[in-house]
């Protein structure tokens, strides 16, 4: 189901909200299409110290809570291990930790994010363990710059937070500043991203393999194959498969906060061979070449 909306802001005591001033029929320009799973989005914006709620409701997408967080004491960018950058990009909540038996500057919850995703792998970038997470008891408020690359909310924000993340379902998009457009142009932009998925899956389901390999960019790469390696690959294990049908739905398009012409589709998908049926969460990301044609550039599961 697509879902478009009208912004509405709703505004924290406290908190300048200029970025979002903006006419009614603007929004962040990242959030293209949303499906009925996904009841919340946040982004962090980085310059600002800001992480920013949103929340579908029938009259719009409604800026419900600002709140404020520290992020990587080097800033942002992560590229690699250890140089305490918080990354940037559109992330996913994998899962609720307890924190109980950890260190207590954990705070008494966690979310991990899934960085490193695929996107990520594609560009080098490496590390792990970026959380979403609390402070130590009475830590109140850390400095903007301050973690080892984690999002870190106090401690009361995070636990009123918690009901608003549902774990491989809630979008986290980190990005330096919040970027605005009109509802026009995002109607544009998912028109043409829903016209390319709609080809990856028809020719998927038609059995037209070239088709659909058309549709992959010559510097794809996937789990170190490259695009040549992948392209055989993938040849001789579609061709033998006896599929009788090919669905997706659950779709959720994005776009990315850091290159203008980089994509996300990520949704469940359906394949049945003769009587098995298989479900899978399936995620592309989708890049405009200097043709202007959206093409895949990694894709992962989950």
């Amino acid at each position: 189901m697509l879902r478009l909306f009208v912004l509405l802001t709703v505004v924290a005591p406290g908190i300048a909200m200029a970025e979002f001033s903006e006419a009614g029929n603007t929004r962040p320009a990242y959030v293209l299409q949303l499906p009925d799973s996904v009841s919340s989005i946040l982004i962090a914006e980085t310059d600002t110290s800001t992480l920013h709620q949103y929340k579908p409701v029938p009259s719009g997408l409604e800026h419900g809570d600002v709140r404020y967080m520290s992020v990587g004491q080097d800033g942002v960018g992560k590229k690699r291990a250890g140089d305490r950058r918080t990354p940037l990009g559109i992330y996913f909540v994998s899962e609720q930790l307890d924190t109980s038996g950890l260190h207590e500057k954990y705070g008494p919850i966690a979310f991990p994010l899934d960085y490193p995703n695929a996107w990520d792998s594609v560009n080098d970038r490496t590390g792990d363990g970026i959380w979403i997470h609390g402070v130590a008891n009475n830590g109140g408020r850390r400095p903007p710059l301050d973690t080892d690359g984690c999002i870190v909310l106090p401690n009361a924000e995070l636990l009123d937070l918690q009901h608003y993340i549902d774990p491989l379902i809630t979008p986290v998009i980190i990005t330096r500043q919040v970027r605005l457009a009109t509802i026009a142009q995002i109607v544009a932009i998912r028109n043409e991203l829903s016209a390319a998925l709609d080809n990856w899956v028809l020719s998927y389901r038609d059995g037209d393999w070239y088709g659909y390999l058309a549709l992959y960019a010559e510097d794809f790469e996937y789990r170190g194959l490259d695009h040549d390696e992948w392209l055989a690959y993938r040849l001789r294990s579609v061709a033998a498969r006896p599929i009788t049908n090919f669905t997706i739905d659950d779709v959720l398009l994005l776009a990315d906060p850091e290159e203008e012409n980089l994509f996300l589709s990520r949704f469940r998908q359906t394949i049945t061979e003769r009587e098995r049926m298989t479900v899978t969460t399936k995620r592309l990301y989708w890049r405009r070449n200097g043709q202007g044609k959206l093409l895949i550039v990694a894709e992962d599961n989950g």
